[in-house]
């Protein structure tokens, strides 16, 4: 089941209607968007290599991460008090969509109902492994988030290499010009693919492939998980480095 990106919504053209003359009424002053101080894309491979157990642990990853105590304390230290969150998971070219829409958290009861979407949302995807589906996806989902923050972080996690779809450092390329930093998670295997070796152990080890193809911009990091029973933790570990590290850290990924 492919899940194509919604087409942008349409904007008002006021310009012209009101260069027409002064009798045209000026247009209401625009809503003031809610400011969080991150808005941040959960974006999750689910390609055919994440099978039915490995699923359930990054899910139960996630959701256990999200509402850990340490995680949320830090959502609701910055400035605003808050920050926003969505999950967007993918796997082949084109196959990505969002499971857990955009929500403010600012105190536990937020973080715990978000939890819960992400352990009760269907999946749609087992497929190949386009990162560049996944980063397109979620630049487009920041495009979309009805929020506003100084900061736009990419959140990537997956078990393998880029093997479909556009390349993968274009991708990464254009969102960092938009602006948007990208982080990584390697998430190792033990084996490797009988059908694929080079899928999950590449040249020098899935971690340095994600960190010479995969993450860009201000600050920008990549972490291990052991396997996927380490992803929980490993998550924990990530959120709070990317939720407390200020937009003016330095540079560490591609640009």
């Amino acid at each position: 089941m492919t899940i194509k990106p919604p087409h942008p919504s349409r904007r008002s053209l006021l310009a012209g209607g009101f260069a027409a003359g002064a009798s045209i009424a000026l247009p209401r002053r625009a809503r003031a968007v809610e400011m969080v101080d991150l808005l941040l894309v959960l974006s999750a491979d689910v390609s055919r290599s994440v099978d039915a157990e490995k699923f359930k642990l990054q899910r139960d990853g996630y959701a256990a991460a999200i509402k850990d105590p340490r995680v949320v304390r830090l959502m609701s230290a910055g400035p605003h008090g808050k920050i926003a969150i969505a999950l967007v998971e993918w796997s082949g070219s084109g196959a990505a969509a969002t499971m857990v829409p955009w929500t403010s958290i600012a105190a536990q009861p937020q973080a715990d109902e978000f939890a819960e979407k992400v352990t009760t949302a269907p999946r749609y995807f087992m497929d190949r492994t386009s990162i560049s589906t996944g980063i397109d996806f979620s630049l487009a989902e920041l495009s979309k988030a009805p929020f506003g923050a100084e900061r736009r972080v990419i959140d990537v996690s997956g078990d393998g290499t880029h093997n479909a779809g556009r390349s993968v450092t274009l991708a990464r390329d254009e969102a960092v010009q938009a602006g948007v930093t990208i982080n990584g998670i390697a998430i190792l295997s033990a084996v490797p693919l009988a059908f694929n070796p080079s899928h999950t152990h590449p040249p020098g080890g899935l971690l340095k492939y994600y960190e010479d193809n995969v993450i860009g911009g201000p600050g920008s990091f990549a972490l291990a998980a052991e396997g996927f029973q380490d992803f929980g933790q490993a998550i924990v570990q990530k959120l709070i480095k990317e939720i407390a590290m200020p937009l003016t850290a330095t540079t560490s990924g591609k640009a």
